[in-house]
């Protein structure tokens, strides 16, 4: 027996690869049936040649296969796969993609930057409950960075950019703890990536920043613990962060080798090494655009996945 409005959600990203499995009901509101993730990595050794190498497909294929087998378990209706940074930038990305079809019977659906934006927002958008104000939407991931300006009724600004932190891993964080020399260098390159950023946020002036998934579920679980609370990034639809606590979480986690990060309560092992340059992206954002509030969400691309009709 199908399920009318169950979807198995597979989002293949440049570090990690998500499986979501969730029906949907009358009104629009998700019941988790199956949520899981592995550090499959398609990016390493090749992002910064823009191929993908023999060792992460094999990986890729792996994972897919072991999705795959949970998937049959629940009679879904539907099944949707996506690839994004590293496979829309890789030489082989859509020969990857075909190998994995043709291995597992997962058809991966490449996007564009523009529309892993705009999913995004429909991820986010039914999370948090956006006024008339403007925020600023950001998503890091492996391969690329998202930016939406938005409010309630409209995006007014989207662009993905190919600053994701494998790359800015593999480009700056050479020395552990990373240098200030890497730092600087990472602050400069930044600043000229990000130009347009900069302008079009004096514009629309947003004073809120929405965090979306990954680096910031693990900068909210490590307040929590400081706080003698428990976060689950699996549940938590929207979380306010304070902006004094997040700042002063980033330098310490900055301040600390891979041993001295993995021991710091609530700290994420899938994250524990791409998260000092994500950090230095989000202090970096916050020092450029002044925000009076952050939320952090869970939902983002693969939740914008389940409630959209294109594919």
């Amino acid at each position: 027996m199908e399920y009318k409005n169950r979807k198995a959600i597979i989002d293949c990203g440049t570090n990690t690869f998500h499986l979501l499995i969730a029906d949907i009901n009358g009104n629009n509101k998700l019941k988790v049936l199956h949520k899981e993730k592995f550090p499959v990595k398609i990016g390493e050794g090749g992002i910064e040649d823009n191929i993908i190498l023999e060792a992460p497909i094999k990986r890729a294929v792996d994972t897919i296969r072991r999705f795959k087998n949970e998937i049959d378990k629940y009679n879904v209706n539907k099944i949707i796969a996506t690839g994004t940074s590293a496979f829309r930038n890789a030489k082989n990305g859509k020969q990857v993609a075909t190998i994995i079809e043709t291995e597992t019977g997962i058809k991966i659906n490449i996007i564009d930057g523009e529309k892993e934006a705009k999913l995004i927002y429909k991820g986010v958008s039914k999370a948090i409950k956006l006024t008339d104000e403007y925020y600023l939407i950001m998503d890091i991931g492996g391969g690329s960075v998202e930016f939406i300006i938005s409010n309630k009724n409209e995006i007014k600004w989207l662009k993905s950019f190919e600053i994701g932190g494998q790359r800015l891993l593999e480009r700056f964080h050479i020395n552990d703890p990373i240098s200030l020399k890497e730092i600087n260098s990472l602050n400069k390159f930044l600043d000229h990536e990000l130009e347009e950023l900069y302008k079009i946020c004096d514009k629309y002036r947003p004073n809120k920043l929405v965090g979306a998934s990954g680096s910031f579920d693990t900068l909210s679980a490590i307040f929590c613990t400081i706080k003698g609370e428990y976060f689950n990034e699996d549940e938590s639809q929207s979380f306010h962060l304070p902006i004094e606590n997040t700042l002063s979480i980033i330098d310490n986690i900055i301040s600390k080798n891979h041993l001295q990060r993995l021991s710091i309560n609530g700290m994420s092992k899938l994250r524990v090494d791409m998260i000092v340059v994500a950090c230095l992206l989000v202090k970096r954002i916050m020092n450029k655009i002044h925000f009076n509030e952050i939320i952090t969400t869970s939902y983002a691309l693969k939740e914008g996945l389940l409630f959209s009709e294109e594919f």
